[in-house]
């Protein structure tokens, strides 16, 4: 897949979480994984990620919404069970994203929503567990970005493989500025 991306939890205080997410976020093969405001018990600590992404997987921990640092074109993206939110199966992921997910018991907090370039939703009845709305949106990036056979129409009926792909020839391209790009 080609872009980048990033997971991360605003408010995030149960250290669990972070090893879970930490370690889905590995297994999709995230960028970075950050968390803001989080918890101060939380530095150090990712039980539950086997995986030790931290071994692998660069972590940032900005104690606010004004010190999150992303990188240059990325979009951040919340994900957010409120009514204005884009229906997760529906939404384009941008090529670079950063998705922020609330916290536990909590939202995502008016000035992170103010800073999002984007709101997605989970179309679920209730809010679930943050380690698994993580794998549900990187899932979905996944499938979306990747390149995958379309789904069998019906049960039982293998899905027809993707053909090969053809390498076209070169593409010179003048004074094309990509989007989100300062220059």
């Amino acid at each position: 897949m080609r872009g980048f991306f990033a997971m991360g939890v605003e408010g995030l205080s149960k250290p669990m979480n972070l090893g879970n997410l930490m370690r889905s976020a590995n297994a999709f093969g995230a960028h970075f994984v950050f968390t803001v405001a989080a918890d101060r018990r939380l530095s150090g600590r990712v039980p539950a990620d086997t995986s030790k992404s931290q071994n692998h997987v660069p972590y940032y921990a900005w104690p606010d919404v004004e010190a999150m640092d992303l990188p240059r074109g990325c979009r951040l993206v919340g994900v957010e069970l409120i009514d204005e939110a884009i229906d997760l199966p529906s939404f384009g992921h941008p090529l670079r994203a950063a998705y922020v997910l609330g916290a536990e018991r909590g939202s995502l907090s008016q000035p992170m929503l103010e800073r999002c370039d984007h709101v997605v939703r989970i179309p679920t009845a209730f809010c679930i567990n943050v380690a698994i709305a993580g794998a549900i949106v990187m899932y979905d990036r996944t499938r979306s970005l990747g390149r995958f056979p379309d789904r069998a129409l019906f049960d039982n009926k293998q899905a027809e493989p993707l053909s090969e792909h053809q390498h076209g020839g070169p593409k010179i391209r003048k004074n094309r500025k990509l989007p989100g790009w300062d220059y």
